[in-house]
């Protein structure tokens, strides 16, 4: 017999989150080449800015390198397997008979999760071409249009579902506003978001101002759209949230929005770049610098409130160092992963582009720590759900499942 998982066995479309965690990772990694490796010329390091630092820096420096290449194509590699088995394991899903009554639940929302993590995906696929592909920069006006292209693919199956979900509740009815004692619904807000973050890359990279005007109009479309629903889904949570209890297996779902404050964030500075290089619209780094603050209080302030709840309704101790196992666990990988980025740019793109904060000085450095420190605990966390979610079965589990 064939070794099974749990998530083979007992598959929910959440474990798409799975696919998006390796996603996020990778681009934490990317983050040290970003901030720590000059770029002049483009505003993205590419290979032919990396190669000298790698050949002809200091040893810390090759170091340095070779930790961020080896994080992004590790858990680049694990985010593209995942996402095939997600789509496989999907496609099984949506021809079974159970998934009728899952798509009339409040559940059904959760099969934004595809068009999640294949946004993610669209961006790790960028970030590999950036770090490990010589000469692409010279062919990249070439590959927006068909970026915007594939994320424009992407927007359409997430409206498309999300369309489909709204439509069937209210014709019919059928959504349990009692049961809705969580930020679940939120999922579909973060999907929306990952699309418009892709969309805007174009407009800070492209010199085209064709290209760039196309980004800033389509991303603005579906940032707006995610802010507009994430605020709906807010207000309607909490009534439930404080008459019932919050729901604990879905409790990883209240800091969601951090990781929403993180895409929305770096949507804005890319627009940003893209009206100041091709539209002569200009930003003071004091106004990012204040931006990003408020984006980041707003996660600091939802990371402490999801931490505790989730401390007192004890879900890590339930289900991640205990025995029983939730798809939605994956859930929590998304916060850290995105207050480690969000300190970076907080960090690079407002303190020190601000002078707040001297580059490569001691504050720099213990601040970049704390990024770090949220990617590596991020990396446990993956690695011991994976343990519990997709380590092989003994046949007998298997055959009982």
């Amino acid at each position: 017999m064939q070794n099974m998982s749990h998530a083979a066995t007992k598959y929910s479309p959440l474990y798409f989150l799975a696919s998006l965690g390796m996603g996020g990772l990778s681009v934490t990694f990317f983050m040290y080449l970003f901030f720590w490796v000059p770029h002049p010329g483009q505003p993205v390091p590419v290979f032919e800015d990396v190669w000298p630092v790698l050949t002809g820096g200091t040893l810390l420096q090759q170091a340095m390198v070779l930790i961020a290449w080896a994080g992004i194509a590790f858990f680049a590699f694990h985010n593209i397997k995942l996402l095939i088995f997600n789509l496989r394991k999907y496609a099984e899903f949506k021809r079974s008979e159970g998934f009728e009554a899952f798509a009339q639940s409040n559940a059904g929302s959760q099969v934004l999760a595809m068009p999640l993590a294949l946004a993610m995906t669209v961006n790790v696929g960028f970030i590999l071409g950036l770090t490990f592909v010589p000469g692409l920069w010279s062919i990249v006006e070439y590959m927006f249009p068909a970026a915007i292209v594939a994320f424009l693919a992407i927007g359409y199956i997430a409206l498309r579902q999300l369309g489909h979900f709204i439509a069937s509740r209210l014709h019919s009815g059928g959504f349990n506003c009692s049961a809705n004692n969580s930020f679940a619904q939120m999922l579909p807000a973060f999907a929306l978001s990952m699309i418009g973050v892709g969309l805007a890359a174009p407009a800070a990279m492209s010199t085209t101002i064709v290209t760039s005007g196309i980004s800033l109009v389509l991303s603005t479309f579906f940032i707006t759209a995610a802010v507009l629903l994430a605020l709906v889904v807010l207000v309607m949570s909490i009534r439930p949230m404080l008459e019932h209890g919050v729901n604990v297996e879905a409790a990883p779902t209240l800091m969601v929005v951090i990781p929403i404050m993180t895409v929305i964030g770096i949507a804005l500075l890319r627009q940003g770049h893209g009206l100041h290089v091709n539209f002569d619209s200009h930003t003071t780094d004091a106004d990012t610098m204040m931006t990003l603050t408020r984006l980041l209080s707003v996660q600091v302030l939802f990371g402490l409130f999801g931490l505790a709840v989730m401390s007192r309704v004890g879900y890590l101790a339930r289900f991640v160092t205990g025995r029983e196992t939730s798809a939605g666990s994956y859930a929590l990988v998304c916060p850290g992963v995105a207050l480690s980025v969000m300190t970076q740019f907080w960090l690079n793109k407002g303190l020190v582009a601000a002078g707040l904060v001297a580059k490569f000085s001691v504050a720099y450095w213990a601040i970049s720590a704390v990024a770090v420190g949220f990617q590596i605990a991020m990396i446990v966390l993956v690695w011991m759900l994976a343990t519990k979610h997709f380590r092989p079965l003994p046949q007998g589990a298997v055959a009982a499942a």
